[in-house]
């Protein structure tokens, strides 16, 4: 018996259902996190100044619904502009999936739970800096959020002593 493919390994992303492609966010909040570009090289800065519209604690916006009206400036990710941007982060799986990459350990799709993310490392929760907070974001340029995650991998399981097994 074959077993089934999950759908970021057999969809493209322009041909995934909105569930899909919203599923597909892994909540690591890096992409909500401003960036600076110069505009005589085009060089691009990340920072670790979050959006405002971004919970620092939970990764998740606070009205992802309405963030346009809040935020004007806010990128809707589709699968052309997942293509045309420079700024999305390495492990970001709208990004992992269009270059026929996958998912990582971390991913909820694949552990099933939404605080691998976090527990892992791989998300801002604890490293960004809210924006109301930050002051001027040249004063908080930072390397991280285009870099691979340092993602830590779960502990194993304890083992049992010899004569303690469970029954």
């Amino acid at each position: 018996m074959s077993a089934v493919l999950p759908f970021w390994k057999t969809k493209p992303l322009h041909g995934m259902s909105r569930a899909e492609w919203e599923s597909l966010c892994d909540g690591c909040g890096r992409c909500c996190l401003h960036k600076l570009r110069d505009e005589d090289t085009e060089r691009l800065a990340f920072t670790e100044v979050a959006c405002r519209m971004l919970d620092t604690h939970s990764c998740q916006c606070k009205d992802y619904p309405n963030r346009k009206r809040h935020v004007p400036d806010c990128v809707k990710l589709t699968p052309a502009k997942v293509a045309q941007v420079d700024w999305l982060p390495p492990s970001c799986a709208y990004r992992l999936v269009a270059e026929g990459r996958d998912l990582f350990w971390w991913h909820p799709l694949v552990s099933g739970d939404p605080e691998t993310v976090h527990s892992s490392g791989a998300s801002v929760r604890g490293r960004a800096v809210p924006e109301r907070e930050a002051g001027a974001l040249e004063d908080h340029v930072v390397r991280w959020p285009g870099m691979w995650p340092k993602a830590r991998q779960p502990k194993p399981p304890a083992e049992i002593p010899e004569g303690n097994a469970a029954p």
